[in-house]
């Protein structure tokens, strides 16, 4: 638990100070071919653990709160500037060259997520091809057609490689009235356009998947009842279960498929089940009491604490995606441009209701999705740096007077009009902007907090 902790703590500060340094050097980079003096470049916020001042005559910081930084640059609106220096001061610059050096940083966002997924594809992507597994009888996708062995080739406009694009997919169409797919069946090469009607289609990120709720279930190798893991101090281990044991039967009775078995060791927490199982050549059989979890939605239920073992992926099911420079380049373009689209699209129906607060996230989520995917490795990692990237750019362009996206909104009028938006109406701005942006961020923890 605490390296875990640790681990997400440390990829959580590698993993935001890039994005952070990679915004804000978006808008140092902008500014200086402006023309305009930068005192100060500040990666994180409150008390400096090192600082330089450059040859450029910039103070360069590392701050000791990593959540944030900042770009000070020299403005009449903040303090004197001296006459010699007026031609250096941000204020004095046109309102072209101020909408330019604001949009930098979350547009430098948008390029580091392109450079993320180009390398990405340049190393490889292993993943394994989307088909389909089982339909639930009854659901979405049993009306549409959908059937096992089926593979995706398309969901709405996007083409389709992996199970990734699928959800990507599939979740930007939350709200919509229906959503077309195309499958293809790799055996035989035929293909097939299905409709599927989201009329009354909803899921709760929390404790659902958007495919399980379609009744998608992707295909996935068979899983054998041979024990290939145990918890510590779990009801299993205190069973006196092992690993490589095969586990054969529940009060006497054969246990058949895994998901057997998981039912009534959920359904049975603080009763005791006879466990057969075969180790080695010899069959015994051992009393398991089920420890009680609590699931994400209240409810409790039994836990044994043990994982069965998997049959490994043929290779007709695994592919790489890796392309040359130029193609990654493409790919990266597209995968950038969708994650783009999307996040305002979910913002858009936060705002009409169509998409819970309840699906905010905040730094701990952020945290525990960066020391997860740094455990799969740098691909993965570079995914959730992009991932991340966009949706910094994106909710900086928010028109919230705090953020990027409020100063973009003065400078726009100022350009409609032709004379600034007074000092007085920013101010209240910035004031109510402050306060909106604060009601999101604890929303936002407050959501982490019960996740956790």
């Amino acid at each position: 638990m605490i390296f875990t902790f640790i681990w997400n703590l440390f990829s959580f500060v590698i993993a935001l100070g890039l994005l952070v340094a990679v915004h804000e050097f978006g808008h140092f980079w902008v500014a200086r071919r402006c023309g305009v003096t930068v005192e100060r470049f500040s990666i994180g916020f409150g008390k400096a653990i090192w600082r330089k001042v450059g040859k450029d005559g910039t103070e360069y910081v590392l701050a000791m709160i990593p959540l944030g930084g900042y770009v000070k640059m020299l403005d009449e609106r903040v303090a004197d500037v001296p006459a010699d220096k007026l031609d250096g001061a941000f204020n004095r610059k046109s309102v072209f060259q101020r909408i330019a050096i604001v949009a930098a940083g979350p547009l430098a966002n948008f390029v580091f997520a392109v450079f993320a997924f180009w390398l990405m594809y340049l190393i490889g992507v292993n993943t394994v091809k989307p088909i389909v597994g089982s339909v639930t009888p009854g659901s979405i996708a049993a009306q549409a057609g959908l059937n096992s062995g089926q593979q995706f080739i398309k969901v709405g406009s996007n083409d389709i490689q992996e199970w990734q694009d699928v959800n990507l997919a599939i979740v930007s169409a939350l709200g919509d009235e229906k959503l077309m797919v195309e499958m293809v069946i790799p055996t035989t090469g035929h293909t097939k356009t299905a409709e599927l009607n989201l009329t009354d289609w909803q899921f709760n990120p929390e404790q659902e998947s958007a495919l399980s709720t379609l009744g998608i279930n992707p295909f996935y190798p068979e899983i054998i009842l041979t024990i290939s893991v145990i918890s510590k101090d779990s009801a299993a281990q205190q069973a006196g279960l092992m690993i490589g044991d095969q586990l054969l039967t529940v009060n006497e009775q054969p246990i058949g498929p895994w998901k057997n078995f998981v039912k009534i060791v959920k359904q049975s927490r603080g009763t005791s089940l006879n466990i057969g199982y075969r180790r080695g050549g010899n069959i015994y059989s051992t009393d398991l009491t089920p420890q009680t979890k609590k699931n994400k939605d209240g409810t409790f239920s039994g836990f044994a604490g043990l994982s069965p073992s998997v049959e490994p992926w043929s290779e007709s099911m695994k592919i790489t995606l890796r392309y040359g420079p130029v193609d990654s380049l493409m790919l990266a373009l597209d995968k950038t441009s969708q994650l783009i689209v999307l996040s305002f699209k979910m913002i858009g129906k936060l705002i009409t209701g169509d998409l819970s607060v309840k699906n905010l996230s905040g730094p701990i989520s952020i945290a525990q999705g960066a020391g997860q995917s740094a455990n799969y490795g740098i691909v993965a990692f570079l995914s959730f740096l992009a991932l991340i990237s966009v949706n910094l750019g994106i909710i900086n362009l928010l028109p919230l007077p705090v953020l990027d996206g409020g100063h973009l909104m003065y400078y726009f009028i100022e350009l409609l009009t032709g004379k600034p938006v007074p000092q007085r109406i920013q101010n209240v701005g910035f004031q109510l902007g402050a306060i909106l942006l604060f009601t999101l961020m604890s929303i936002a923890i407050f959501n982490d907090f019960t996740r956790l």
